[in-house]
């Protein structure tokens, strides 16, 4: 199943209170995802580069009882805008992290945070079956991320 085809579509966001440098400041370094990620139990790069397209890493994944190392490859780097990966493990497809200001009033600044991916299961993970099962796990474990993301750049 192509990821255009694929079930598991999430899209997830929030209102960070501060501009796009400071939340891409935060979430540029890829590294530190594990400290706001709490299903990301840990980052190890497979590629020299550890920032921008082509930047290749394993994330050892864990919901529940579930574990499993991701591959990812940056695909797309546009600071304070986008990241974009291909997810190259058991489970595949694709992901970004969008970032966009938000008009406010006065001096406060705003940028809403978007999470979206579009995975695709293996059979032995339920296919097409455990992408609808896991879609309502994963789409409150991301939010849960992202609250845990503003703290983390509001703090």
């Amino acid at each position: 199943m192509a990821p255009e085809e694929a079930l598991l579509r999430i899209h997830v966001c929030t209102e960070i209170h501060r501009t796009p440098a400071e939340v891409w400041a935060n979430v540029e370094d890829i590294a530190s995802h594990v400290h706001w990620m709490a299903d990301a139990e840990s980052i190890t790069f497979v590629s020299d580069q550890h920032a921008g397209v082509g930047t290749a890493f394993d994330c050892a994944t864990r919901i529940g009882p579930l574990r499993l190392d991701d591959r990812m490859v940056v695909t797309e780097w546009d600071p304070e805008h986008t990241m974009g990966v291909d997810h190259k493990g058991l489970v595949a497809g694709s992901g970004a992290f969008v970032l966009t200001a938000v008009p406010t009033s006065g001096d406060a600044a705003c940028t809403k945070f978007c999470w979206e991916e579009v995975l695709t299961f293996p059979l032995w993970m339920g296919g097409p079956l455990g992408e609808l099962a896991a879609k309502p796990i994963l789409t409150y474990v991301w939010k849960r991320n992202l609250t845990r993301l503003k703290a983390r750049v509001e703090g």
